[in-house]
């Protein structure tokens, strides 16, 4: 009889297959992937009941698209993010929140009926049973909730962009450091083994001295667009929370709020929070940053209700790398542009000497020369922390208490470098402003200082 399909050289031969093929992974690497898992296999133990990590999830809207139970649906990614955590061992999800009747109807059904449903998050925080939260609010929400959180005793996954400013990114590394918090922010190419690789390899010197980063990000939209009667069973005050009170606006809620300054920073804090995030890593800068940006992009529409975030926009960041700490790495992000040498049109490209250049997407892995990636690392090389699962991770860190790999000093260190390039386009010109990533502030601006942080409508605050 063939066992292939059931022995541990069939699993082996078949995890292989599909890290080599469908991830365009080189078979020393997944061999390596599929040997960790293995090995943490053979150490897992079935959580006891003293074990059990009972969870709730704030924000899980859903675009107000029903579907089947259990689906996946498009629009906010709260809902994906707590179904992510009702799949890891011994995690029970008992409540969701949502100032949207329909979205957090959606997300109880999903959990079952005995998910308790609230409208304002601090509520839920009073229960104490509850361990740890998910965070898939608009941005800004996150500070505020994540905060309250760990002060009432929570640990806390936040979708990223982890904040909608530096200055609520200080407060919540500060409130973290003092509760002692686990937070795991949402940024889960840390947990993908091409963007690993790609970071290993750079940090080796795989491509030589890291001359130019590219992070190609996509460009924000336009839209002008007229009110609407707020939808019933919607809490449009509650949504708008510190922001200032509008008139309801289809598009500035659900998915859509990424494209307005009040409530996100477009294109560079959704898909630059991951790929700002990645050439962090790379660069061995978690707990840093640039040392300069400068930014440009068309000035937005404005007419009323509309969109507000530039488009056709491109921020430039120094890094402070070179020779005896002077200027070094470049990085770019940008929207999609025809590059040749740029084989996707969303991703991460490392150049470095001699023409050599790493590419790496959420779909490939490639280089140059292909030898860059199928050449194994040696024994002495540097070698990252591993997670092959991101909320996974997460779990894992509230039972042992360490650090995510994602955790919030990083994940804050990551939007930072959004932020500091939405504000260097902000203000135009293509300025080079001075940042001082030990102090975290600009040293040559104080516009660009006074950007760091919004003004909150009452009674909204952040909490000193």
């Amino acid at each position: 009889m063939d066992k292939g399909n059931l022995s541990r050289r069939g699993f082996l031969g078949r995890s292989l297959a599909g890290l080599t093929v469908g991830a365009g992974l080189p078979l020393w690497y997944a061999q390596e992937i599929v040997a960790d898992a293995q090995d943490k296999d053979g150490k897992k133990k079935t959580p006891s009941p003293n074990d059990r990590i009972t969870m709730a999830a704030i924000g899980t809207g859903t675009n107000h698209t029903r579907r089947g139970r259990g689906q996946r649906i498009h629009g906010e990614r709260g809902v994906h993010i707590m179904q992510d955590a009702m799949r890891q061992q011994g995690v029970q999800m008992v409540a969701v929140c949502d100032v949207d009747r329909t979205s957090r109807d959606f997300a109880a059904d999903i959990v079952g009926r005995d998910c308790r449903k609230f409208n304002d998050f601090r509520e839920l925080l009073e229960n104490r049973s509850i361990d740890a939260i998910t965070i898939g609010t608009p941005d800004h929400w996150h500070a505020l909730i994540a905060i309250a959180a760990m002060r009432a005793g929570k640990d806390v996954y936040c979708e990223k962009p982890l904040t909608l400013t530096h200055e609520e990114g200080v407060a919540m590394v500060r409130t973290s450091q003092q509760t002692r918090k686990i937070v795991q922010t949402g940024s889960q190419q840390r947990s993908d083994a091409r963007f690993r690789l790609a970071c290993e390899l750079v940090r080796n010197g795989r491509i030589g001295r890291v001359r130019r980063i590219e992070t190609i990000i996509g460009d924000n939209p336009a839209g002008t667009f007229r009110t609407a009667p707020v939808p019933e069973g919607l809490d449009w005050n509650f949504w708008l929370g510190r922001t200032a009170r509008v008139d309801y606006v289809p598009q500035r809620c659900h998915y859509e709020f990424r494209w307005w300054y009040e409530y996100s920073g477009g294109k560079m804090t959704d898909w630059g929070a991951h790929h700002n995030d990645i050439a962090q890593w790379a660069l061995g800068m978690d707990g840093s940053g640039p040392i300069a940006v400068q930014g440009r992009g068309d000035a937005p529409s404005r007419e009323p209700n509309s969109y507000n975030c530039h488009r056709n926009f491109e921020a430039t960041y120094t890094y402070g790398n070179g020779p005896n700490g002077g200027e070094g790495t470049r990085l770019v992000c940008r929207p999609n542009r025809s590059r040749d040498s740029i084989p996707e049109n969303n991703g991460v490209m490392f150049e470095g000497d001699d023409n050599k250049w790493i590419f790496v997407s959420r779909s490939s892995i490639r280089a140059s020369d292909q030898r860059l990636i199928d050449e194994p690392l040696g024994r002495d090389a540097t070698r990252l922390e591993v997670s092959n699962n991101h909320m996974g991770n997460f779990i894992s860190c509230i039972r042992s208490r360490r650090a995510p790999i994602c955790n919030v000093g990083v994940g804050h260190r990551s939007v930072t470098v959004c932020h500091i390039g939405n504000i260097a386009i902000r203000l135009g010109n293509n300025q080079q402003l001075r940042w001082d990533p030990a102090a975290e502030r600009f040293t040559n601006s104080e516009e660009a200082n006074a950007m760091l942080r919004r003004e909150w409508r009452a009674p909204w605050r952040l909490p000193a």
